[in-house]
Order: structure tokens, then C-alpha cells, then sequence
């Protein structure tokens, strides 16, 4: 079930998104922004899991100073993205399983690659920091490895969030934090029809005009990851 769920803070403190994941218990997969790191400490019951997306970000801002030391990181890192599109359609259990067989050893050789080059780079140099923050992030960035159903990174959310991301130069304020609610609530309703490969304008169509005689205890029904399967059973 594919669901994209934006929730809206007037900040981008920490309190907004916990009492959101208030009472979750389980992996949680986000970029390494420092307001979240208690998230992941005692017995909050979290467990953090890293993005390579980001991660490959830095090699690249890298590779144009110092093309001989970013050159074999990216290399390697483009290995672990073929094994991913090599799995695509496999099974959790058969992309975990592919995943140890193969990228395990693929991280095994990143990390001892970038502890050798560690020190051959400048403190504050962008190949320097690209370095740091892979080896500090390292317990996340290698959580793939250990579960099927997670991702190597975070790009899905981040392509959902592109539309918010291009629409903030235009709209540029919602005008109130009630019509940051209103509008994060039809941003997910948005971004899950494109998720599962349904026209929002269709949705939004047949399901206003639906609701109002639907029972109200197959509501489910009608969201998006759903009704693809209603409209074709009453076409």
C-alpha cells in the first residue's frame, strides 16, 4: 500500500513531528537533520534509518575539487543503486537476501575506502565533509542491509515533496496554520493518487460526488490507494 501523508507545524522543531510519531515504534527512515537525533535515543523505541540520496549528494558537490578520491566512492555507490534497480520487483525477502549476497561486501569496501582517505583530505573541504558525514551516518546508512522492506534512501518522499517545494516560491504563505492543515491534508490526498498511478482530478471528482451516499463505514474505500479497485468494480 503505497500512502503519502503530509502533516503541517508552523516550525520545523522537533515538537510537531513527534507528537505526530507519538506512540510509533519501529524504523524511521529521515535525513540526518540534528533536531531529530533524540528521536532516536533511549527508550523511545525509534530506529533510525539513513538515505543514501543525500549522502551521494555530498560526493557529487565533491567530485568537481577532487575527481581522484569522490571517483571510487561514487563508483561504489553506483554499484549498491544497481543492486536496488536489479531488485525492483523482487520480494522483500529476495531484495534482503540479494542485498547481503551483494551489497553488503559493496559496503564493506565504501567504508574501508573512505576510512583510508579519511585523512588524506582537508578539514573543511567539501570531499572532506562529503567523508564525515557518510562515516558518522554509517550505523543508518547501512539499516538497508537488514530489512527487505526498506528503502536505500528516501527519494519517494522527496518526490511527493517536490510540488511543495516549487509551489512555496509561488504561493509563498498559506496565510494561516489552519490553511496549512487544510492544505496538507489535500497535498496527501495529491500526492497519493500520483503514487498509485491515479489522476487526482478524477479521484477528487467521482469522490465528492460519491461521499455524500457512501456508507460511513467504508470510507476507506474511497482513498486513493483504494479506489482505483471501486471505480473498476462499478464501471
Amino acid at each position: 500500500m503505497a500512502v503519502v501523508l503530509f502533516d503541517y507545524t508552523p516550525t520545523r522543531g522537533r515538537a510537531g513531528p513527534a507528537k505526530f510519531l507519538e506512540g510509533y515504534q519501529g524504523y524511521l527512515q529521515a535525513d540526518a537533520y540534528s533536531v531529530y537525533d533524540a528521536f532516536f535515543k533511549g527508550a523511545r523505541g525509534l530506529v533510525e534509518v539513513g538515505g543514501w540520496m543525500r549522502a551521494r549528494r555530498y560526493f557529487l558537490t565533491a567530485l568537481e575539487s577532487d575527481e581522484p578520491h569522490m571517483g571510487p566512492a561514487l563508483h561504489l555507490i553506483g554499484r549498491l543503486y544497481a543492486v536496488e534497480e536489479r531488485a525492483r520487483e523482487f520480494t522483500p525477502g529476495e531484495r534482503l537476501a540479494l542485498r547481503q549476497r551483494l551489497s553488503a561486501r559493496v559496503m564493506e569496501k565504501l567504508c574501508g575506502y573512505l576510512e583510508k582517505i579519511r585523512g588524506e583530505l582537508l578539514p573543511k573541504s567539501p570531499e572532506a565533509r562529503a567523508v564525515r558525514y557518510a562515516l558518522n551516518q554509517w550505523a543508518a546508512l547501512t539499516r538497508f542491509l537488514q530489512d527487505g522492506d526498506l528503502e536505500i534512501d528516501n527519494g519517494a518522499s522527496e518526490r511527493a515533496n517536490r510540488g511543495v517545494a516549487v509551489g512555496r516560491g509561488n504561493w509563498t504563505f498559506f496565510g494561516s496554520d489552519r490553511g496549512g492543515r487544510t492544505a496538507a491534508v489535500l497535498l496527501s490526498f495529491i500526492a497519493t493518487c500520483k503514487r498509485c498511478d491515479v489522476e487526482p482530478f478524477a479521484w477528487f471528482r467521482d469522490v465528492l460526488t460519491r461521499i455524500a451516499r457512501h456508507p460511513v463505514n467504508r470510507l476507506a474505500e474511497l482513498l486513493p490507494h483504494n479506489w482505483k479497485a471501486l471505480a473498476a468494480s462499478q464501471a
